[in-house]
Order: structure tokens, then sequence, then C-alpha cells
């Protein structure tokens, strides 16, 4: 039965709420839903009902297809003057050689490995330290740029450019024009945690604030750039929390419309101050991916990171809303990992993420990181390929 049929039940349901009803049909009239009804979603939807709104928005904007990328990371540091309690990947300058700080030429260096390889991406982020400042970020994208022109330098958060600009004394707007000019292409979504103070003074009290995060995503959208959103979730905010982050986002893009992805993040509780809070279900992950489906109608795209929810999580997640799975990684990242991801070692090469995607009867696309098809996988068969696979949900106790 199709998305459009499974709608249609729903709102012949005689056992459906009125209110969910009401949300049904706002979907289906592509409407936007308030914030009152996120979280009445939240608290009332089951998962079901969520997968088939979810997946009716996501079959209208994108069909079939399920978009990744080549892509590689380089962590500069994982030594941190912040001092996030949900954080297992960094440790503070007190305890600095328990980590490593790169040099540009160290950079340099992991960037010349994939000078054979054809990666679209390098993504960078990692921790923030003095050294690390405004002169060293513009010499590395101007040297990576001069190596390899073609490839898209997505790096730093507005957590990092916050304290590289207050540091050099330069406005938000100034700081993203400088490096934009020095070779930066786009900005990942990361460090938005919560929004709302009551929650990010208690998990991130010394950073970058909401409204500092959202200006600096706005300078960057002002000068042409594409970026991403994320949130996360399922520690110690309520759902009205979640709604708030989402609310916030979806006005900044109503504002500016540079926002490419939104991804929810799931907390992990391996090696940080927060190892006493219970990590959520993989029934709440599914649910919050669909519910951000519905709730962020002007966001194109939302991504799940294979990476850390597991790869069959991830397969499921294509069936609530979410239309992209990241890239290959290499096994280049180390953020999550440390705090207990399912994948400790995280790579996948490309005929793995294809297959994986085929395997629930989704087209895979290659993507560059502003979302250009670079190859249509859905005809391409791989002499190895695996049959398809049909995964049920876990069973929660």
């Amino acid at each position: 039965m199709d998305t459009t049929s499974k709608l249609a039940l729903i709102l012949n349901d005689t056992d459906v709420s009125a209110e969910l009803k009401a949300i049904a049909l706002k979907v289906q009239h592509q409407e936007r839903i308030t914030y009152d009804e996120g979280v009445y979603l939240y608290k009332n939807a089951e998962l079901g009902y969520l997968g088939v709104l979810a997946n009716y928005i996501r079959e209208q904007k994108h069909g079939d297809n399920t978009y990744f990328n080549r892509n590689f990371h380089i962590e500069p540091t994982n030594v941190c003057v912040y001092d996030c309690k949900f954080c297992s990947y960094s440790r503070l300058i007190k305890e600095r050689e328990e980590g490593w700080e790169m040099s540009v030429d160290g950079m340099m260096e992991v960037l010349k490995k994939y000078d054979k390889e054809p990666v679209t991406e390098v993504h960078i982020t990692g921790g923030v330290v003095p050294k690390q400042n405004l002169d060293f970020y513009s010499d590395f994208f101007r040297r990576a740029k001069a190596h390899r022109p073609d490839l898209h330098i997505k790096a730093l958060t507005p957590v990092e450019y916050y304290y590289i600009f207050k540091k050099a004394k330069l406005s938000h707007y100034d700081g993203m024009k400088y490096l934009q000019e020095a070779g930066l292409d786009s900005m990942p979504g990361g460090g938005a945690e919560i929004f709302h103070p009551e929650i990010r003074e208690k998990i991130a009290h010394d950073k970058c604030n909401a409204e500092q995060w959202l200006d600096i995503h706005e300078q960057a959208h002002k000068l042409g750039m594409k970026t991403n959103a994320t949130m996360l979730y399922g520690h110690i905010e309520e759902f009205w929390h979640r709604v708030d982050h989402m609310e916030r986002l979806r006005q900044q893009q109503d504002k500016t419309g540079g926002f490419q992805a939104f991804i929810p993040l799931k907390f992990r509780n391996q090696n940080n101050q927060m190892d006493h809070v219970p990590e959520v279900s993989v029934i709440e992950d599914l649910r919050n991916y669909a519910i951000a489906r519905i709730y962020l109608d002007n966001f194109d795209h939302i991504k799940a990171y294979w990476a850390m929810i597991s790869r069959q999580t991830a397969q499921l997640s294509l069936n609530f809303g979410v239309d992209d799975i990241d890239g290959t990684l290499d096994d280049t990242t180390k953020i999550y990992s440390m705090a207990g991801a399912e994948e400790q070692h995280p790579a996948m090469n490309t005929q793995e993420l294809v297959n994986l995607i085929k395997q629930v009867n989704r087209k895979p696309i290659e993507r560059d990181t502003l979302y250009r098809v670079v190859t249509d996988y859905s005809d391409v068969v791989f002499e190895d390929e695996l049959k398809p696979q049909y995964y049920k949900l876990p069973v929660i106790n």
C-alpha cells in the first residue's frame, strides 16, 4: 500500500483522535503544524501513525531517493576550553596530555591521503583551543584549496567560530566572510544541542548561546553559504524543549532559507559527565526523526548519521522521514565512537552504502555537499550485491 493510501486510512480511522486527524489533514494539504501540535505529537502519537505522516512527506519531497556522499573527517583537536557535560570526545585544557592537537601541516597530511580517492567533501570539526585561531584555519583553508580546488570544505560549528571571532575581534559576518574568502564552502550543524536556556545552562553553560549560534548561521546564509542544523535529544530535556528548538530553526529558515538538512543527534551516555542518564530506545529515535520531518516543513532534508545509530536503525529511519544517511567516513571520526555509538570504527565504502539503501527498497543517490547528484546507483548492480532484507522493529521492554 502506498503512503497516500495509508494516510487516507488514518483520516478514516474511527480510533484515531480528532487532534491526530487534524494534524494528518494538515500534512495531506501541505500545511504547517503549530508548536502545540508538535508537543501533542510527542506526547500522544504512536510510531505507526508518525511513520505514515513522515514517510508521506519524505516521498512527496524525494520519492525513494536516499542520499549519501563520499567524505572524510579531519578532527583538528579533542582538547577544548569548554566543559559540556554530555561530551565524551573532548579533553579540557588541563587534561590535554590525553588528547591531540594537530598542526596545519598535520591536517594537510590527512587531506593528502585522499588525493587519489573520489571524495567530494572534507568535514572538519573538533574542540576549541586558543592556538587554532583565525589565522590557523584561514591558512589551512587556503592550502587545502590550493592543493585540491574541487574538494568542498565543510568546516567548524558556531561554537568554534564564536570563540575564534571573539578572539580576533571580528563580527560574525566579517569573520565568516574572511574565512569564506580563504576557502570555506559551508558549515555543519553541530553545537546546537538544545537551544532553550533551561537545558543549555545545565549541559553546555559556557559556550555560545542559542541566539549566537543562530546568528552565525544567519551571517553564513547572507554570504550565500549553505549550512546544516542539529539537535541533541534523549537526555534531560522534555518534549517541549525539542519542539522549542525546532521552532527556532523553522523561524530562522523562514528568514534566510540557508539550511539544507536537519540532523537529530542521539545522546550517548558513555565516558561523559551524564553517564547516569539512560539512553532512549530505538522506538524513540524513530519517533523523533518522524516528528522532525513533520515539523520542519521548510527543511529539504532530514539526515541520520548511520555511524551513530547503527546501520540497521539507519535503514529503519528511511521509513520515518529520513532521506539522507551521511557519508562513507572511512573511520576518520572519533566523535561518535568515544561516546559509545554503535559503530566503534565507522567506515563504509560506496558499495556498502548503496547495498544498505537498496536492501530497504530505496534508491541510492550519491550527492555532493550541496545535494547535486554525482551518481544515481539505482540501476547499478555490484557482483556481490546483497539480497533485500526486511528488518522488524526491536522489542523494547
